[in-house]
């Protein structure tokens, strides 16, 4: 871990955009608020960006409390729960400084590693994601993590996809590369890899989960498993196209035993099991490359209806100049 002196801090620091997705975070949103202001100090233009993802708790309240007690903090309230990522892409857009930094609310990413992370951005690099060494999730959720990470591979690559984290730091001129997304399905790292493959990692430590629990279930890993493949990769297509070859030359394969055995033995084969499991295996084949078929059709479907990705209910904090320090 690097040292910095104030004076490299400031520069550092100076033109951060900080942008926080909030779901049941009020018991937290006030510590992590103070915690990120200690180490901004000293530093010039920056802000911390609550976006309120329609949390049914007291957050919007607090975010509200802060921004009137902050200059530095501004506040974004959905109408309802778009989904994480989807709050990312609210906050991301209306970031006003050059870099962008994305944590969670919970107080597991430590605000007082973001230096760790900027000073990883330099002219070589131009995203940035905290890794942990330890694994502080539950191990069900570390094996469904590892899970969704692998189907993201798919996406934008296998080595991108295992070091791709929550905690992310990355210039905000990459947003330019997906102004004209309106996915409701979005996933943020999917849309930084089309942008770049100029990333690295910086070693940042999680604290574990003091305060409530996490809002991603074992079925929302699932779900957005399947959204990041067949919103962003073909992949799924190409693999129900081979295994129907496979399936293909198995039933002839079938077919030439079937045919042999009759011209050499002068029998049949025995018959009923052998011809319904033939059948079953081909039947469930069909139907899995039309399960996959209709998930690209209901992602054509969803996008068709232009259904938008976030709706915003209420800003504030909202200024046009730099904020206070």
């Amino acid at each position: 871990m690097k040292s910095f002196d104030a004076k490299y801090d400031e520069a550092l620091l100076t033109g951060t955009t900080i942008v926080v997705p909030v779901y049941n975070g009020a018991p937290t949103i006030a510590d992590l608020a103070r915690r990120v202001t200690e180490t901004m100090v000293g530093a010039g233009d920056w802000e911390l960006v609550f976006v309120v993802d329609g949390s049914p708790d007291d957050s919007w309240g607090v975010v509200e409390r802060l921004a009137s007690q902050f200059g530095h903090v501004r506040g974004i309230n959905m109408f309802r729960n778009f989904g994480q990522h989807n709050a990312l892409l609210a906050g991301i857009r209306s970031a006003r400084f050059d870099v962008v930094i994305t944590m969670d609310d919970d107080l597991q990413h430590r605000p007082e590693t973001i230096p760790v992370m900027l000073a990883e951005l330099t002219d070589q690099v131009d995203l940035v994601y905290g890794h942990s060494p330890d694994e502080e999730h539950a191990s069900w959720r570390n094996a469904t993590s590892r899970i969704a990470k692998a189907a993201m591979g798919a996406s934008i690559g296998g080595k991108m996809a295992r070091d791709s984290s929550a905690f992310r730091a990355f210039r905000t001129s990459l947003r330019t590369g997906f102004t004209r997304v309106e996915d409701p399905y979005v996933s943020i790292d999917v849309l930084l890899s089309w942008v770049t493959t100029r990333y690295t990692t910086a070693v940042t430590p999680m604290d574990p989960r003091l305060i409530g629990e996490s809002a991603y279930t074992f079925r929302k890993l699932i779900r957005h498993t399947v959204n990041m493949v067949t919103g962003y990769s073909t992949k799924p297509l190409r693999f129900v196209t081979w295994l129907g070859f496979c399936m293909a030359l198995f039933g002839f394969g079938v077919l030439v035993y079937v045919i042999a055995v009759y011209a050499l033995s002068d029998s049949d084969v025995p018959g009923f099991a052998f011809l319904s499991s033939l059948i079953s295996i081909l039947a469930g084949t069909q139907l899995f490359g039309l399960g996959v078929i209709g998930e690209y059709l209901g992602r054509m479907h969803f996008r068709s209806m232009q259904r938008p990705p976030y709706a915003v209910r209420q800003i504030v904090g909202d200024r046009s100049g730099p904020s206070d320090s």
